[in-house]
């Protein structure tokens, strides 16, 4: 019997439609709408808090993302394998920039291994994650207000975040809402390196 999962859209007011049909897909779901345009920093971390109140684990996604077939399954087995580590679901192209070269070289390195997975020391997207309800409090605890919000989510959880080789999710690629920090205009193209829509994840060694 698979273990109870529950979700968290984050999203923009302007993308409700998005969300909601998002949320069609899902069991178990609550969404938090930006009404107040304080951005995706606040808004990760509204999730955040009501996921540490939650009594199972947590995926949280962002209004554009886009579910593999069986996705809530699929999703379930990866955090069974991981209850202690902080996974990703989304590994994309684009953004941001200097990680691109290392994922290429992981995702390489990962096919010659045989593996399903790969790790990098950071969460460099906020498409699709979850924290392990251990360490949510201290994430919220040691959370950085001036962060793009998958930074804050991985610096402040700490240890290298799991990554699927074949994503859980593809990203719309639609445009962008949020004011980044940086000021960057996202004009590269902004969609899964590998989309898993037939596997379901091996035990490996």
């Amino acid at each position: 019997m698979e273990a109870q999962i529950k979700f968290a859209i984050v999203a923009h007011a302007s993308r409700f439609d998005m969300a909601a049909s998002l949320a069609e897909a899902l069991p178990n779901y609550q969404i938090f709408v930006d009404h107040e345009s304080k951005g995706a920093n606040a808004n990760h971390l509204r999730a955040l808090r009501w996921a540490s109140t939650q009594d199972c684990r947590v995926v949280i996604m962002e209004d554009d993302a886009l579910p593999v077939p069986d996705f809530a399954s699929k999703v379930t087995q990866w955090l069974e394998r991981f209850p202690d580590d902080l996974c990703s679901f989304y590994l994309g192209t684009g953004r941001p920039p200097q990680y691109q070269m290392e994922i290429v070289s992981k995702l390489i390195s990962a096919d010659v291994r045989h593996a399903d997975y790969i790790t990098i020391n950071r969460l460099i997207h906020g498409v699709c994650y979850s924290v392990p309800q251990s360490k949510l409090q201290h994430v919220i605890n040691r959370w950085n207000h001036g962060s793009p919000a998958d930074y804050a989510v991985g610096d402040a959880c700490g240890g290298a975040v799991v990554y699927p080789c074949y994503s859980l999710v593809d990203h719309a690629d639609v445009a962008t809402v949020e004011r980044h920090p940086d000021n960057t205009p996202r004009t590269e193209r902004r969609k899964a390196w590998r989309l898993d829509a037939t596997k379901n994840p091996e035990s490996m060694p």
